[in-house]
């Protein structure tokens, strides 16, 4: 510190000294005396304020100490806590023995209560399973069999986990289902049987063959489970593993040896060429069966490595050294006379699933449901597995003819399409010639709108799974179009059948009844709400569509109820009750289809009645232009003939009143061209109306003349 105080004292007098080398910086002694001064002070302001923020700092750490010193006492405390409540709940473990050993009896319970019924009835089925089993009916009796095994299988398992010293309730289990082992043993025996005659099997009936190998590589997956079971639980069932799979190559194994050694018919002594006649007789044994394995065992997916695809097998000969059986050109004829074949069976396939499908359509019960509650027929799916099975063929072959067939199926589908649009067609004709029949007529014609949306699903499939080229094929927009008419004719079947119903009640809108009261609308209503309760069964987007014609149409036929002239207002107080009626049965519709569209915006059709009521419902006729301006303004598809319509029916418009709106109105026509909904386009006003407008428009005119 004394250095320090020396080293300070030594630098300040140097600086005193450079600040008073001339005589005239005496003057200055002051100012640099203040100077220093302000410096001081600021240099001890910066070393106290340093000094109060390390002290600040420390208050701070200090504070936390303490705080995380209080923190680690309530762990502390929390874990004697948590050590407490462990040791406390040793004991409530222990206590709980007795809900364990209540849960596994309860499992045993729940097992025995879920085979319940098979328990009960295991003498009836043991003895439904020997007849099946005789009868040669080895699929059905092997469904038995695996039900009664699993039945004791899941008792015996639960009795293990309860308790597996138990060897008396075991024993119980075992020989109350002691008679399953039996009909096990007796199936096998049927299997060996097949398999020893395979050869001739296989020919006669392959399906048995093929149930033959279903049945045993049930009992694979069976074995396999049982012994991850063992592995885990250390239980395994008795009679487990069965190992049919081996014993299979086994009976196979002594079937060929026995066909070999069978051909020996004489012996050395007998014949001298003894030998010849073996190898002979052996070389057309082996050659039969040879080509018999090829062409139907194959087809049972033997080619594994236990058999013709042994490795052993395939070093005997390289395939790719060998010349084709068949020169190419023979190949190309035989593939040739294949595609025709298949063209003139494909037709007959074709006509005859729709024929079956129209049978169908004339049933009394409805037709069936997919599992989202559409209802469809089987007709798609028939087709599109004809065509599933040949594509299969095909694709055996090669790329190149596997896409000729399906070209081929598309094509054949297309024509197939336009039979189908023709008889949907004649079944509307027919129904129309008596409503009442077919009695299912809406359901199974929903189903043939639906059928439309599967065929679609299903060419797609075909396409991605058969053809490489993302490309589309020749009949690709035909097909397209054929489906679209289909479902389009269809849904306008329908609606052309709720009209059926809808035309007497529409018939009285707008007339003199109408206006004294009347539920048309009400009816109207009601009734295109119940049918299209049957119309959710149809699939999207063809719903979604036909829900929107029906609103347009309602309108439209509500304004062309307006535009024949059934009644014209007598003053303005029936002028003001017509209007209100229509806004209110606006509202009723605009209520409907909302809820039919599940809420979406389809107010501008039903604005359209408002709209005109607003023309009928005005007070001061002198106003009549601004409110028929207003109203072309939003739907400028109305004509003049629909204006002149609106105006006699008003009943109150003068002469000069309306060719003073008609010619203002013409002068100013706006253009139509780019609405998205289109209403007074298509409809037309009577002639009547029109005549007699222009008859007492003339005969006006003829008065002021004379």
């Amino acid at each position: 510190m004394e250095e320090t105080n020396r080293e300070a004292v030594a630098t300040a007098v140097q600086r005193v000294a450079g600040m008073l080398q001339r005589s005239d910086q005496l003057d200055k002694v002051e100012q640099y005396r203040r100077r220093e001064a302000r410096k001081k002070a600021s240099v001890e302001a910066r070393l106290k304020a340093a000094i109060q923020s390390q002290l600040d700092g420390v208050r701070t750490g200090l504070s936390q100490l303490h705080n995380a010193l209080g923190d680690v006492k309530d762990i502390q405390n929390s874990l004697a806590d948590v050590s407490k409540d462990w040791r406390q709940s040793i004991n409530t473990i222990e206590n709980l023995k007795d809900v364990k050993d209540a849960v596994v009896q309860h499992s045993q319970l729940a097992s025995a209560v879920e085979n319940l019924k098979n328990i009960f009835s295991v003498p009836e089925i043991v003895a439904d399973t020997q007849v099946l089993i005789e009868q040669a009916e080895l699929l059905e009796a092997h469904r038995k069999l695996m039900d009664l095994e699993c039945s004791r299988d899941d008792l015996m398992y639960e009795q293990y986990r309860m308790d597996s010293k138990n060897t008396h309730d075991m024993n119980l289990i075992r020989n109350y289902f002691g008679e399953v082992q039996g009909l096990s043993d007796d199936l096998a025996k049927q299997l060996w049987m097949v398999l020893q005659r395979a050869m001739g099997t296989v020919r006669r009936d392959p399906t048995m063959l093929v149930s033959v190998v279903r049945i045993i590589e049930r009992e694979e997956k069976i074995d396999r489970r049982m012994l991850d079971r063992k592995k885990q639980t250390g239980f395994i069932p008795p009679g487990r593993p069965k190992s049919w799979k081996e014993k299979m190559f086994e009976v196979l194994e002594g079937t060929v040896t026995t066909r070999i050694e069978g051909s020996q018919s004489v012996t050395r002594e007998a014949d001298k060429m003894w030998m010849v006649r073996l190898l002979e007789i052996t070389r057309k044994y082996v050659l039969d069966d040879l080509i018999v394995v090829k062409n139907l065992m194959v087809q049972l997916q033997y080619a594994g490595v236990e058999m013709m695809g042994h490795p052993e097998l395939l070093t005997e000969y390289d395939i790719n050294l060998m010349d084709p059986l068949l020169p190419q050109e023979v190949v190309d004829e035989l593939l040739s006379k294949y595609l025709q074949t298949f063209t003139s069976n494909i037709t007959g396939w074709l006509r005859k699933a729709l024929e079956t499908d129209k049978k169908d359509w004339f049933k009394e019960t409805e037709p069936e449901a997919d599992q989202d509650g559409y209802y469809q027929t089987t007709l798609p799916a028939i087709v599109f597995q004809m065509f599933e099975q040949n594509l299969q063929v095909a694709a055996q072959i090669n790329e190149t003819f596997k896409e000729q067939v399906l070209k081929l199926c598309l094509k054949q589908m297309n024509s197939f399409l336009v039979r189908y649009r023709e008889e949907a067609i004649a079944y509307k004709e027919d129904h129309l010639r008596d409503r009442q029949l077919p009695q299912c007529y809406v359901q199974y014609m929903i189903a043939i709108i639906n059928n439309c949306h599967t065929f679609k699903e299903s060419i797609n499939s075909l396409k991605k799974k058969y053809f490489k080229s993302t490309e589309p094929t020749q009949n690709d927009a035909a097909i397209e179009k054929t489906l679209n008419d289909v479902a389009k004719d269809g849904c306008q079947f329908l609606l052309d059948e709720v009209f059926l119903d809808l035309e007497h009640h529409l018939n009285e809108l707008l007339t003199r009844k109408w206006l004294t009261g009347t539920h048309a609308v009400d009816t109207i209503c009601v009734t295109v709400e119940d049918y299209f309760n049957d119309f959710a069964k149809i699939k999207k987007p063809f719903n979604t569509e036909m829900t929107s014609e029906a609103h347009r149409r309602v309108v439209v036929e509500y304004i062309k109820a307006v535009m024949q002239k059934r009644i014209t207002f007598k003053n303005a107080d029936e002028r003001r009750e017509g209007a209100d009626r229509m806004i209110k049965e606006a509202e009723q519709f605009k209520f409907l289809f909302r809820k039919l569209t599940a809420g979406e915006e389809t107010d501008r059709l039903c604005d359209a009645i408002a709209a005109i009521a607003e023309v009928f419902k005005l007070t001061d006729p002198t106003l009549l232009y601004l409110e028929v301006s207003t109203l072309v303004s939003k739907y400028p598809d109305i004509r003049e003939e629909h204006i002149v319509a609106l105006l006699a029916m008003r009943g109150d418009a003068s002469r000069d009143m309306k060719q003073m709106i008609m010619e203002t109105l013409n002068q100013n026509k706006p253009t139509y061209a780019g609405i998205t909904q289109p209403i007074f386009k298509d409809i037309t006003v009577p002639t009547v109306t029109m005549t007699s407008m222009s008859s007492s428009m003339a005969a006006t005119a003829n008065k002021l003349l004379k």
